[in-house]
């Protein structure tokens, strides 16, 4: 929470505000930018940065009432308290002696402007700042221009104010009366671009700042994508300022009008509100506390917690799970013997593999919040443990990359113990209801199972872990995994996915103290914004959570290592090593014409806002344009996501892959389940071009139509354009092509070795080339799953711990 210790009118919905956020106001540099959530349902809005007190640890903003989001931040006073403020972000203005610089600022823009042409003067410029507004109560803090500036022309439109007439009248006059070496524009889109023009017609070079629609603002959605120099950027990442000749200023017009509509209709609604109604959404710390556990109160019990939770707390024990750790995993114990010796292998191959409960399809395909798989009832999971043999030399750890003592927890599953089986799944995972709910088993631990052999499908590992670790949590009897003394050294952890929070479970139960530091104002990483609850529910992941919080991991969110606090500031406030996972956020596109129309958007766009601001909700301020025709592209996990979640959100929905289905990445099971929940196929199909109508907005998608040849680096057959197009009407495209790595964290390390598209080159350890440097997850490897993830977490806390430990001693 950043409290607000000052708040001034500027006029009727222009308001200046001075909030309390001591890391970012240290941080920050002229240009950057902050995203912003005034309270729990906003949506995250970039605001830019006027002042910077490093003293008092306070930041100055100017924002005008524009939409739901801006009207609620105006509203607060005084007292009140924004729910979120995370940057500093966006690259710096680039500040060096040009000569004489003209800085264009026009409304607000004049806020943002004002830190940029102060570092200018203080580089040795001539600074002479041109100051537009419609009034005069719109031209803004022109006496800390004044401060900073050679000379000061003021522009009004209604000449209430200095001279008569737009901001290029007044540009225009510095520049026929002496020579300008640089224009910089900062306003509305209309204003920077006719700056732009008018510095290209004098050939002087200019830059403007753009300030676009963003969800995330670290790279991770593509939302404030447009095409500048023929090219897509980032404006959060490679900008905002960017030289204004190469902007593609139509595009970025239509795009900033993307959700113009349904701001209108949320204002309507926001204003007719009863005003008690509106002080309670304005005011944070008023509102009530919405907790994961009251959002899934109403949701449908699960048959694990009614039959295993209720039903069987006799036959499992309230006290069993907590026995002796060797005891419950020593393959030689006697319990484990004649557990063995109640039935002969062939009974034991002849049962067959249970079958996971589902919801009915077409129930199922109309609801976002319940979860598909149901999980094992307690007789089920007795059942499909005992179908595993306890093999002397079990390969199915073999083939997990946390190493969980796989026939061990199964075996508790199968004498009763179901509390044990948790406690010996939390030896190893951090994360055993997340694992047992995401992780690919049938080409990891399953696919090595012994059963197969044997041409019998593979024991149900997943499911088993899935079971073990609801039945615990519903109990209530949730064990704390052994924790060793504390050691006195601090680890720092980059990021809350399943590779960080592997990590983290790791160290602090070898005695060191973790701090988790988390980009957005969630923990969980892909975990929250990447999968959908229908697969994931929050719930699961926040009780997982919890469980490391009780082990005592600290987690700070809205922090972004390298921009909110430098890895130098780290290692001087005594922190011993650094873990990064930051994982692969940045979203990969085709590079085909068109794909910058409106609801032409990355997966992780389309997930975020349905999964982590949840704007699918009527009471969610995160807008969301839900198309009727959907086309979704691409073959993996994440394509299954974006079009089941479309096919919930009332869409037809159409999936688009360029192989054919045998070579598609995704899981068997979400295969099977997006086509009985009604998705149409369309394989050996690949986007060529998009077009749109006369508002810029998808319409249509032309399509090569491909087939197969020879083998490519994958092992798949390569898919090649047989030269026949077809056309498929669509208005809305969801992007799933993969994604690669977040360069935000990476490029702002000193001295670290970079691979392809900013991987992290690290050793067998995960040691980077800074030795107290450790990398993991898909910042690593570009792209992996959620127990490779962990598997890279597990390993380098063994590597950093045997470091840090031994240079102790």
């Amino acid at each position: 929470m950043n409290k607000i210790v000052k708040k001034e009118q500027f006029s009727e919905k222009v308001y200046c505000f001075e909030v309390e956020a001591p890391l970012i106001a240290k941080s920050c540099r002229p240009g950057n930018f902050v995203i912003v959530r005034v309270d729990k349902r906003s949506e995250r809005v970039p605001y830019t940065i006027a002042k910077a007190d490093v003293k008092k640890g306070t930041l100055t903003m100017v924002i005008q009432e524009v939409g739901l989001s801006s009207t609620k931040f105006c509203r607060l006073n005084v007292g009140d308290s924004v729910n979120d403020i995370v940057g500093p972000l966006g690259s710096p203005s680039k500040i060096q002696k040009y000569g004489t610089v003209v800085c264009a600022g026009g409304g607000i823009g004049i806020a943002a402007i004002l830190p940029i042409l102060t570092a200018l003067k203080k580089a040795g410029n001539r600074v002479i700042s041109v100051l537009a507004g419609r009034t005069k109560e719109l031209v803004i803090m022109v006496d800390d221009v004044k401060a900073y500036s050679d000379e000061v022309i003021i522009m009004t439109d209604d000449g209430s104010y200095g001279q008569k007439g737009v901001v290029t009248v007044g540009v225009e006059q510095v520049i026929k009366r002496e020579h300008v070496d640089k224009v910089l524009a900062i306003g509305p889109p209309m204003m920077m671009k006719f700056t732009s023009l008018l510095a290209k017609k004098y050939g002087i070079p200019n830059d403007v700042s753009l300030n676009t629609i963003m969800v995330d603002g670290t790279g991770m959605c593509g939302a404030c994508r447009l095409t500048i120099g023929g090219k897509t950027k980032f404006v959060c990442i490679d900008g905002p300022e960017f030289d204004g000749d190469l902007v593609d200023w139509d595009e970025m017009m239509k795009r900033m009008g993307t959700f113009r509509n349904m701001e209108k209709i949320d204002m309507d609604n926001y204003n007719i509100m009863p005003k008690a109604t509106a002080c309670s959404i304005t005011c944070p710390d008023k509102q009530e506390n919405q907790t994961t556990e009251t959002c899934s109160a109403g949701a449908k019990t699960s048959p694990t917690a009614t039959k295993c939770g209720d039903e069987n707390k006799e036959t499992a024990g309230e006290n069993k799970g907590n026995r002796d750790e060797e005891s419950l995993t020593d393959r030689n114990a006697q319990w484990r013997k004649d557990l063995r010796a109640s039935m002969k292998g062939r009974e034991r191959t002849s049962i067959q593999r249970v079958k996971m409960p589902e919801l009915d399809p077409a129930y199922r395909a109309t609801t976002r919040l319940e979860e598909v798989n149901q999980g094992l009832t307690s007789e089920l999971a007795v059942m499909e443990a005992r179908r595993c043999l306890d093999c002397p030399k079990p390969t199915c750890v073999e083939g997990c990359p946390v190493n969980i003592n796989i026939p061990s927890f199964i075996k508790n599953i199968e004498r009763g113990e179901f509390l044990a089986a948790a406690k010996v799944l939390k030896m190893t995972s951090a994360l055993p209801a997340v694992c047992g709910r995401v992780c690919p088993q049938e080409k990891q631990c399953e696919s090595r199972c012994v059963h197969l052999r044997m041409n019998e499908p593979a024991v149900a590992i997943g499911h088993l872990e899935r079971f073990a670790a609801d039945y615990e949590r519903e109990s209530g009897q949730a064990s704390i995994p052994a924790v060793a003394p504390s050691n006195g050294m601090k680890v720092a952890v980059v990021g809350s996915g399943p590779a960080g929070l592997s990590f983290a479970g790791d160290m602090v139960k070898k005695g060191f103290e973790v701090y988790v530091f988390e980009a957005l104002h969630e923990v969980g990483g892909v975990l929250k914004y990447g999968i959908p609850e229908f697969r994931l529910p929050n719930h699961i992941v926040e009780a997982e959570i919890e469980n490391l919080r009780k082990l005592g991991v600290h987690f700070q969110t809205d922090t972004i290592i390298g921009k909110t606090i430098s890895i130098e500031e780290l290692d001087e406030k005594g922190f011993k090593g650094i873990f990064v996972a930051s994982g692969a956020g940045l979203p990969n596109f085709m590079g085909i014409p068109g794909e910058n129309l409106i609801n032409v958007m990355s997966s992780n766009e389309y997930l975020t806002r349905v999964n982590l601001m949840d704007a699918a909700s009527s009471d969610s301020d995160t807008p969301i344009l839900l198309g009727k025709k959907v086309m979704v592209v691409g073959g993996g996990n994440t394509a299954m996501d974006s079009c089941r979640t479309a096919k919930r959100l009332g869409a037809d929905v159409t999936l688009v892959y360029r192989r054919s289905e045998a070579e598609m990445p995704a899981r068997l099971e979400e295969v099977k389940h997006a086509k009985e929940e009604g998705i149409k196929f369309m394989t050996l199909h690949n986007p060529k071009e998009y077009v749109g109508d006369e508002n810029g907005r998808i319409a249509a998608a032309v399509l090569d139509v491909m087939q197969l040849g020879e083998p490519d680096a994958s092992g798949r057959k390569r898919p090649v354009a047989t030269g026949e197009t077809v056309t498929l009407e669509c208005d809305q495209v969801v992007v799933a092509v993969g994604v690669s790595p977040n360069p935000l964290v990476p490029t702002s390390i000193p001295g670290l070795e970079l691979g392809r598209k900013n991987t992290i080159v690290v050793n067998e350890q995960m040691q980077s080339s800074r030795e107290n440097i450790y990398a993991g997850g898909d910042i690593v490897r570009g792209g992996a799953t959620v127990i490779l993830a962990m598997g890279d977490g597990r390993r380098a806390a063994k590597g950093m711990a045997e470091k840090l430990l031994g240079a102790s001693k």
